[in-house]
């Protein structure tokens, strides 16, 4: 498939303003400039995407959940149909093995399948039903009926480290559509010829189904100005964000600074703090280094779940197993970073920690070896890695007054460095934990004796994060029905809502309540007959009956 970089606007290319600044994407692995050019999006671009989207979005409503189920349907076939051409270009733009783009495609159809089979079952639209009581005393109940609905045009923003799984056919736009919702899809500026790859599927299963055009709208840019002018639009309703807190921030503040605010579905990362208590290091030492290990440095720690921070309880075992986990850690492969931008963020992070009095280095250095980027790089490809983009696994350790005293030590550095703090008392273990912000996970590894009397502190995890682990490591995220990801700010702006799993559909849709309505004029949801068949909460009973078949 040739890339034309141009903008999609209601399912047509759209040649983009030549007086718009351009940019190209880059290789991390050699610095090398990707074909073609990209344009920033225009104002003028921005409103009319936004615009037909408004347009539509009563046609985009209407379509049958069976509809929306065929769409998403027909988007994964479409990718996989792709084949070798995503996978290529994808590690060109973002130097991630060709293993892992593989592993994040099957990751984005089957989430695609699972919207699809959520919207064709039903339910999820929570239908509640209260029949009237004309003769109630003192006064009558009226019939009342409630379900979601959507809530309008969606703007997505394509996140850097999962340019498939949380981009143009990701989960945010999956659930988006799966609700109901046209979707304004601001494409990463680091991998837009992925982007363009995945929109076009999009769209040419949009035509082939014939269904409204304006479902998916697709703008490029670099700067701020594109991403400002989608979520200060009037007719937008809400945001999809996956990224850095700085970037999540931004544009919730633009959000609520509207006339109209609107709601931004922000997850913006977290240090994911790790406890290890002395029973863990007795009954599965070389084991939680091994697991910490990979978790910590996957994927060159670009992972919204990489574990930053370990709290490591005072115990015999603990200096020895500090300086094999720490050695573990370092001997791992440097790595290319998904951006220069990245890598430098990184490094400065870094600089911070290892200067911050107190804190000190672990575990031995590692001895120098060569570097391969076959990992990384497509074939044909030079192998020369770009100045500033190649990182090294990073540990050090502190005390938990100095870990308290420095926020360097408590940001999340985006990236394969790690943390070791030691607590050496229950009430310093407790104060670990009630100090975190907002988290999308925390884990604990101890033995069963243990974590039952720990109470307090699995209470204190249950307050800061919104998937607690046991034994286990944060990355990895499952993708099913019971995954919450998510967690209190600054984990995340909104923390009853998750960005994986079937929940994620909530974000997108409101309730509406009907009283009095006649039979004709309700949504099928709510009719008397049930003709979908879903589960209702009827007079507050859970039933698929219809109302004629219940007492």
């Amino acid at each position: 498939m040739q890339l034309h970089g141009k903008h999609i606007i209601s399912g047509q290319p759209a040649p983009a303003t030549e007086t718009a600044p351009s940019f190209f994407a880059v290789n991390p692995a050699d610095g090398a400039e990707l074909q073609p050019a990209y344009r920033e999006a225009t104002h003028d671009e921005v409103n009319r995407a936004v615009r037909e989207a408004a347009d539509a979005q009563d046609s985009v409503a209407a379509l049958s959940p069976e509809l929306r189920g065929r769409l998403l349907r027909e988007i994964a076939v479409g990718i996989e149909a792709l084949g070798d051409t995503l996978i290529q270009r994808c590690m060109a733009e973002t130097a991630l093995p060709e293993a892992r783009l593989t592993g994040e495609r099957t990751r984005t159809v089957n989430q695609l399948r699972m919207f699809a089979a959520l919207v064709e079952e039903g339910s999820w639209v929570e239908a509640r039903i209260d029949r009237s009581q004309p003769n109630r005393k003192p006064a009558p109940k009226p019939d009342l009926r409630r379900m979601l609905m959507p809530l309008g045009p969606v703007a997505v923003f394509g996140a850097s480290n999962f340019p498939l799984a949380f981009s143009v056919a990701g989960g945010d736009t999956a659930s988006a559509i799966a609700a109901g919702n046209p979707v304004i899809l601001k494409a990463h500026p680091c991998h837009p010829g992925t982007s363009e790859l995945v929109g076009e599927v999009v769209t040419g299963a949009v035509k082939q189904l014939g269904l409204p055009p304006a479902i998916l709208s697709m703008l490029h840019g670099a700067g701020h100005e594109v991403r400002k002018a989608l979520v200060s639009h009037p007719s937008l309703q809400a945001v999809g964000f996956t990224g850095s807190e700085r970037g999540g921030r931004a544009l919730y503040n633009i959000a609520a600074s509207r006339p109209a605010p609107i709601p931004v579905f922000a997850e913006m990362g977290s240090i994911n703090p790790v406890f290890v208590l002395p029973g863990a290091l007795r009954t599965h030492s070389n084991e939680l280094v091994s697991g910490l290990t990979h978790s910590a440095t996957l994927s060159v720690g670009q992972f919204c779940t990489q574990p930053g921070v370990v709290f490591v309880c005072d115990c015999p075992e603990r200096e020895r197993w500090l300086e094999e986990a720490g050695t573990a850690i370092k001997s791992q492969s440097c790595g290319v970073m998904l951006s220069a931008g990245i890598a430098s963020a990184y490094a400065e992070a870094v600089s911070q920690i290892e200067n911050t009095p107190g804190v000190e280095p672990t575990g031995a250095e590692p001895v120098p070896r060569e570097r391969s980027e076959k990992r990384s790089t497509p074939p044909n490809e030079s192998t020369a890695p770009a100045a500033g983009t190649v990182v090294c696994p990073q540990t050090f350790a502190a005390d938990l007054e100095t870990y308290l005293a420095a926020p360097a030590l408590q940001n999340e550095a985006f990236g394969p460095v790690t943390v070791f703090v030691r607590v050496n008392s229950e009430a310093e273990l407790l104060r670990a934990a009630e100090s975190l912000e907002g988290q999308l996970t925390a884990t604990i590894h101890a033995d069963s004796d243990e974590l039952t009397q720990h109470a307090a502190l699995r209470a204190a995890l249950t307050r800061t994060a919104g998937r607690i682990i046991y034994n286990g490591y944060p990355t990895g995220v499952e993708v099913c029905p019971s995954m919450h990801h998510g967690g209190p700010y600054p984990a995340a702006t909104f923390p009853q809502f998750t960005s994986i799993g079937t929940a994620a559909v909530l974000r997108f849709a409101r309730p509406v309540c009907f009283q009095n309505m006649p039979a004709e004029a309700l949504p099928p949801e709510l009719q008397d007959e049930n003709p979908r068949g879903i589960l209702r909460l009827v007079d507050g009973t859970p039933t698929r009956e219809a109302l004629s078949q219940i007492d």
